[in-house]
């Protein structure tokens, strides 16, 4: 094919172009699907010292299981990036259903305060919500430019296992709550 050109990575058809600019996608339209979406809350913390901060998101994954490694995605904007850039690296808290008014907390513009969260620290002396269902502890190994937001990519260094007779706080539709029923039955494919 002729005229094919590469635009941000992306292989882009020429006829394809014009189109893809006509149908811009607006953020809320966007964010109102992606909100369909059961995904567990986390809070993401960094620093040492008082220069300890955190931030809820919901866009965190596992990438590789060796080496271990997660991203997650953080606003440009965001209080915790810079501290996350210094520290070279960071704490992924898993919530449990009881810890919403803690995710809520993370989640405003302003870096909650850690005075009266319990907190301890990794091996590597990252902050971590001693009362989280599980965490790991990353080691900073790239960031990528993802628009208005940044990418972080860790190596998983240290994690604490989950915690028995704990359900994970899930966002769904704009809201958090508890996930309130396991499973029932298991798809073959997955059980094994």
């Amino acid at each position: 094919m002729t005229g094919l050109r590469q635009e941000k990575g992306l292989l882009v058809v020429p006829s394809q172009q014009q189109e893809a600019q006509d149908r811009a996608i607006e953020p809320r339209a966007l964010r109102d699907v992606c909100g369909l979406f059961v995904t567990g809350v986390t809070v993401i913390t960094s620093g040492d010292g008082e220069g300890v901060v955190g931030a809820t998101v919901n866009s965190f994954t596992s990438v590789s299981l060796d080496p271990p490694m997660v991203l997650f995605c953080l606003h440009r904007d965001s209080r915790i990036r810079e501290v996350v850039r210094e520290s070279n690296g960071f704490v992924v808290n898993f919530l449990t259903g009881r810890q919403e008014s803690l995710a809520w907390a993370f989640a405003g513009r302003r870096t909650a305060s850690f005075e009266g969260v319990a907190h301890h620290h990794s091996e590597r002396g990252m902050p971590v919500l001693s009362e989280a269902l599980a965490y790991l502890s990353c080691r900073l190994v790239n960031e990528f430019d993802g628009g208005d937001h940044t990418i972080f990519l860790g190596e998983v260094v240290d994690l604490g296992e989950p915690r028995r007779n704990h359900d994970p706080l899930i966002f769904f539709r704009g809201s958090m709550g508890a996930l309130e029923d396991e499973p029932k039955a298991f798809h073959p494919i997955m059980d094994g």
